[in-house]
């Protein structure tokens, strides 16, 4: 049973940092293994020694097996035409492209899960269901990469369901006004097949601006707006952990994404954001990403593959878009403050939106933590009197530990927190105005259980709680050094990269970006020797048989990997303070930048 808890607001204690009020406590740290009975290797029989041996021969060639076919897999989508990696067979319903002002979007109407159609899923009296994916380098589909995904627990719960993708090539010249445009003709377009049913919009991280903006430009179509792991408020963070919001001032601003654009004869290459979401965590993202793949490759190819298939097929944005994205969001942080200019005479103003938000945040997430994805409230609304004046319903649920493609990708999150927001959207619309933090009580522990099973509440919470550090001088100068260098860059420089600058050159930077050539150099299209180990693999798996887990040199190999990846972390955070520390060396208080570097008079502000 849903509730709705109203509590007095909360006495600030002094000298205690009111955001503590939000912080969601993590799982306990794991105990330390008791390794004294751990046989040393010269108390090993002769036969473990072999049998570990023989293994290990083994699983290194099924590793560099997976990393060939990851190579094939990635160089035949390309060969496609990088089509959307949907579990679900479709429809197109618009194609963007053809617009009076082209978008490289189209809209999508999922019409089959598996064996069942439209007609035996689809219950006509709720409303219907559009996600729209982020362009962060990949391609669409992540929303709906499985059965157990957001498209698919919004088809099992009765929603129709519509998918917003996006092509691999922008359309020349391509504006953020173009691509919002044509998502406002979505909306309009569903609203138009489903009458009386406001569209749910579902926007996962950089689609949540997107949505957000969608919200505030479409009163009246759209209904309640969901923005997982979606960053609104670019600079706020925590120092030391969180700290790609100080990258933009280290790399002195938007003029290095308007260089990469125009090496790529106008197009910005997207494995450039997906190098950089590996380079936050490298420990991760890279070492234990593999060496799990090597330590558990029986069981481990085959996911590996299919979330490679997805990671691996980068997309392009216009140079246009992506400047436009670096100078208003990333440094100018003008989304919260209602500076940002989508076309001539309309400027964003996050305080018309009127549909219910759903603000899905996790403390795990270490690219849009929850600073970023709630810290724009209190900029937007001075209070919680100020929020309920507007008429406002803000409802934000966080998970403690689950990292930023987990909100998108994890079947247990799917099963649990997406199902319990799409089964609570009745609810979320009926809660008066006001800020609502939602508490999901799951007494099984299982995450594939719906109400009664698992029940819902609603906690009103206040504006003022949501106080989280700012640096507001500091990222003020940085867009004054930013907008300082792009002017300079697009006067001076700019001109001279596009005269040298030809399709050949930008195909030819394409194909030698690090993030390809280490996977596609695996393939034996590129390494003939390569077909050797693809042979050499299949006699290999046909007899393998497996080390059981409680090996004792299988157990020391996961020892030295977790000691592996405990000294990257330690290098990686000593990395991160590193950055912090030089940021406000330059940045912050008593900062080498001179202040006479801010401009206070007016914003440059153009999103097309």
């Amino acid at each position: 049973m849903t509730t709705t808890t109203r509590q007095k607001p909360a006495t600030r204690a002094r000298g205690k940092n009111p955001a503590l009020a939000l912080k969601v406590v993590g799982p306990a740290p794991h105990a330390v293994q008791d390794t004294d009975n751990k046989l040393p290797a010269a108390m090993l029989s002769g036969k473990e020694i072999l049998e570990y041996q023989l293994d290990i021969w083994q699983r290194t060639v099924l590793f560099w097996d997976a990393l060939r076919q990851r190579a094939n897999n990635m160089l035949e989508h390309e060969r496609a035409g990088l089509p959307p990696l949907l579990d679900f067979k479709y429809e197109t319903v618009l194609d963007a492209r053809r617009f009076a002002h082209p978008a490289n979007y189209a809209l999508l109407r999922i019409t089959e899960i598996g064996e069942d159609c439209w007609d035996d899923c689809v219950d006509p009296d709720k409303p219907p269901v559009i996600v729209v994916d982020p362009r962060a380098g990949h391609g669409p589909g992540i929303g709906g990469f499985k059965r157990d995904s957001e498209v698919g627990m919004a088809l099992h719960e009765g929603h129709p369901v519509y998918f917003v993708i996006f092509f691999p090539e922008p359309a020349p010249g391509q504006t953020l006004a173009d691509v919002l445009h044509a998502l406002r003709r979505f909306v309009e377009e569903v609203a138009r097949r489903h009458p009386g049913e406001s569209p749910v919009l579902y926007g996962n991280c950089q689609a949540g601006w997107a949505v957000t903006l969608l919200s505030a430009d479409c009163e009246g179509l759209a209904g309640p707006a969901v923005l997982n792991g979606s960053p609104l408020s670019y600079w706020a963070g925590e120092s030391g952990v969180n700290p790609m919001r100080v990258s933009g001032g280290l790399l002195g601003g938007a003029w290095l994404a308007h260089l990469s654009a125009d090496l790529g004869d106008g197009r910005f290459d997207g494995a450039w954001l997906a190098q950089n979401f590996e380079n936050l965590k490298p420990e991760k993202a890279i070492w234990e990403k593999y060496a799990h793949l090597f330590h558990k490759v029986d069981s481990e190819r085959e996911r590996f593959l299919e979330f490679e298939r997805w990671w691996n097929g980068f997309y392009f944005l216009s140079r246009e878009e992506i400047v436009a994205i670096v100078e208003n969001l990333f440094i100018g942080n003008k989304l919260e403050r209602g500076l940002m200019r989508i076309c001539h005479g309309c400027v964003a103003d996050l305080r018309r939106i009127q549909n219910p938000l759903i603000v899905f945040a996790s403390y795990g997430d270490n690219i849009t933590p929850p600073h970023q994805a709630l810290g724009w409230i209190p900029a937007v609304y001075q209070d919680t009197d100020d929020l309920k004046r507007a008429g406002q319903r803000i409802v934000y649920l966080t998970n403690p530990h689950v990292g930023h493609l987990g909100i998108f990708v994890s079947a247990k999150v799917a099963r649990l927190e997406h199902r319990a927001i799409l089964e609570s959207l009745d609810e979320i619309e009926a809660l008066k105005p006001g800020l609502y933090e939602m508490q999901i009580d799951n007494p099984t522990g299982d995450p594939d259980c719906h109400k009664p099973q698992f029940t819902v509440r609603f906690e009103e919470r206040q504006v003022e709680e949501l106080s989280f550090p700012q640096q507001t001088e500091a990222f003020e100068r940085v867009r004054a050094v930013s907008e300082a260098s792009e002017a300079f860059y697009r006067t001076f420089v700019s001109p001279w990269v596009k005269a040298t600058t030809s399709p050949w050159t930008a195909e030819a930077l394409k194909w030698l970006h690090p993030m390809r050539t280490s996977r596609y150099l695996f393939s034996e299209s590129f390494n003939p020797w390569m077909r050797a180990v693809a042979l050499i693999a299949e006699t290999v798996a046909e007899k393998r048989t497996p080390l059981p887990d409680d090996h004792p040199l299988l157990e020391q190999e996961r020892e030295i990997i977790g000691r592996i990846s405990e000294a990257a972390e330690r290098v990686r955070k000593l990395r991160d303070v590193g950055y912090e520390q030089a940021f406000n060396l330059l940045y912050g208080h008593g900062a080498l930048v001179n202040a006479a570097w801010l401009d206070s008079g007016g914003e440059r502000s153009d999103a097309g």
